[in-house]
């Protein structure tokens, strides 16, 4: 569906069902370089399960009118002014490498109005390679070689092409390649100068799940723990429960294509959908 942020229309995917504000809210934000198609199973699964989906797509992404914004800290205004032109009270976030910065912000800025938050591919700080910078800049096409095979634990038969005709690498490729030009230095440099990862981490009011690649070339593990560490210990502070870890074997950073029904469980766990009774 279309609203107007901030007079500019951005898009948000509801799953394929109406958006219902009433139902309990659930927002997907994409990471750099992509947009709301990312989360094509969860998305799906939460709005047909209960829930009301918002996958966006952030500003100069995808469907989403206007130019990239400039730092984590606007995109998460940003989010947050597209609750309000929803008509959204309160909202889980999910949010996957940038768009997990985006989600911890938006949750320290707006904390009456995030009930849990989901980081999924994280880390901070979330520094981008001068290598890759560069590339961004000056020669995309190289940057997204460099990103695809970053992403991936394998571009061998799975998942690289776990049916015929379909291939989770250049699918990724596509995606993005068919984001604006200029977008993923943007979004680079964003993620590249976000300072305030730890004061968002002391800030937090709600609970928090880390969800984490183990082969993860681009976030890994070990560039998240410092926050899920200092997330703990505002947890601790305020009697809040103990943020969740779950670290999924054999997958990089591109999750919710590598193992994507792994993310679903820990999701739905964490953010209590219904389980089909099939899979019980």
């Amino acid at each position: 569906m279309l609203v107007d942020v901030n007079t500019i229309p951005a898009w948000a995917y509801t799953g394929g069902r109406p958006f219902d504000a009433t139902r309990p809210v659930v927002v997907f934000v994409h990471g750099a370089q992509n947009d709301h198609s990312v989360w094509a199973l969860q998305s799906r699964y939460f709005a047909h399960h209960g829930f009301a989906v918002l996958a966006v797509d952030l500003p100069g992404h995808g469907r989403s009118a206007g130019p990239a914004l400039e730092s984590i800290e606007a995109l998460a205004d940003w989010l947050l002014a597209l609750l309000d032109a929803a008509g959204v009270a309160r909202a889980a976030l999910v949010g996957h490498s940038m768009g997990s910065l985006i989600a911890l912000e938006a949750a320290a800025r707006a904390p009456q109005r995030i009930e849990r938050i989901a980081l999924v591919g994280t880390a901070f700080p979330m520094k981008v390679s001068d290598a890759l910078l560069a590339a961004a800049r000056d020669d995309e096409p190289r940057a997204f070689d460099m990103i695809n095979y970053w992403s991936h634990s394998t571009i061998n038969a799975r998942p690289g092409s776990p049916a015929p005709g379909f291939s989770v690498f250049v699918q990724n490729r596509r995606l993005m390649e068919r984001q604006r030009p200029g977008v993923l230095s943007t979004d680079f440099e964003a993620c590249n100068a976000y300072a305030g990862g730890f004061a968002a981490a002391d800030a937090l009011a709600c609970p928090a799940l880390f969800v984490l690649g183990q082969r993860d070339s681009m976030t890994p593990v070990r560039a998240a723990r410092a926050l899920l560490e200092r997330c703990r210990a505002s947890a601790a502070a305020t009697g809040l429960p103990v943020p969740e870890l779950v670290e999924i074997a054999d997958c990089g950073h591109a999750i919710m294509s590598e193992r994507p029904d792994a993310l679903l469980a820990a999701l739905r766990g964490f953010l209590g959908a219904a389980v089909p009774a099939a899979s019980r």
